[in-house]
């Protein structure tokens, strides 16, 4: 007879009625959740997952709703449907004092998180190129892109979806040839497996969300990990972060843009499991 494997795990969780998120779900010991960017999906850590594993971590990644293999409903796409998608799975995969990692939306989304949950489930956060506390500019915040910047972005949604894929891959990293030719291609199928709708409503939430507020109840241990070179989420957004972290600390990567998990991917993944060891 053969043996039965007990410690399969579930590739789909539902967080509500006809809603199902894909989840990578991997390796044994303390677990580090892992949210991906605006338009990928938990693919995106595939050279974080083997990592991790190796490292003695339960390497968890969720794919938000309208992105990658997770379902695709028409309905709101802000950070608080995100968080609560993210909460949901983390009650049912029952877990506890996890590093909750989020990079550029993901970011976002984590902060959203940390601050409404007050930490539910997740003992320490690391920021990763996060497009936070305001991915747009402000009168009273003269950073990052403007408004109108975005509103491009989403008129050409709309128009010619896979040329606004092109145009973000070639600032994704510090140079358009920082990643190999296969790298980006498989970003770029990874990218073009979100929904259009998905794709516009997130611009939205990213143009229009003032997260300053959430910064300051953030209260667990905080790693903010920024490339010097990132055209999308620019440093200054880093600074911004610690401003308002109390007690949080920046690792700069020197040579990356935004793809830094990618561009240095030994640092990365040695800071994040350095941080998840403390």
């Amino acid at each position: 007879m053969e043996k039965k494997n007990t410690d399969t795990r579930v590739e789909y969780i539902e967080v509500e009625p006809n809603v199902r998120l894909h989840i990578t779900d991997a390796g044994k010991g303390s677990p580090i959740v892992l949210i991906h960017g605006w338009p990928l999906s938990d693919e995106m850590y595939e050279y974080q997952y083997n990592a991790l594993m190796k490292n003695n971590f339960r390497a968890i990644g969720i794919t938000l709703r309208g992105f990658g293999k997770s379902d695709k409903p028409y309905g709101a796409y802000d950070y608080d449907t995100h968080a609560l998608d993210i909460k949901n799975v983390l009650s049912t995969l029952d877990i506890k004092d996890a590093v909750l990692v989020g990079f550029s939306m993901g970011g976002s989304i984590a902060i959203r998180y940390v601050s409404k949950y007050k930490g539910a489930h997740v003992s320490k956060l690391v920021l990763c190129g996060a497009a936070a506390p305001i991915w747009t500019q402000r009168d009273d915040f003269k950073f990052n892109l403007p408004k109108s910047a975005v509103d491009e972005l989403i008129e050409l949604n709309y128009k010619d979806r896979p040329h606004l894929l092109s145009n973000f891959g070639k600032i994704f990293s510090a140079t358009e040839t920082s990643l190999n030719k296969g790298i980006r291609g498989w970003l770029n199928g990874i990218n073009l497996s979100a929904s259009s709708y998905a794709t516009a409503q997130c611009l939205i939430a990213l143009r229009d969300t003032d997260l300053r507020p959430d910064l300051e109840k953030i209260t667990i241990p905080t790693l903010i990990m920024h490339g010097k070179k990132d055209k999308i989420c620019s440093f200054d957004l880093a600074e911004q972060m610690k401003a308002g972290i109390s007690g949080s600390h920046i690792v700069a990567f020197e040579n990356s843009g935004h793809s830094m998990f990618l561009e240095e991917t030994d640092k990365f993944n040695s800071e994040v499991i350095k941080f998840a060891g403390k």
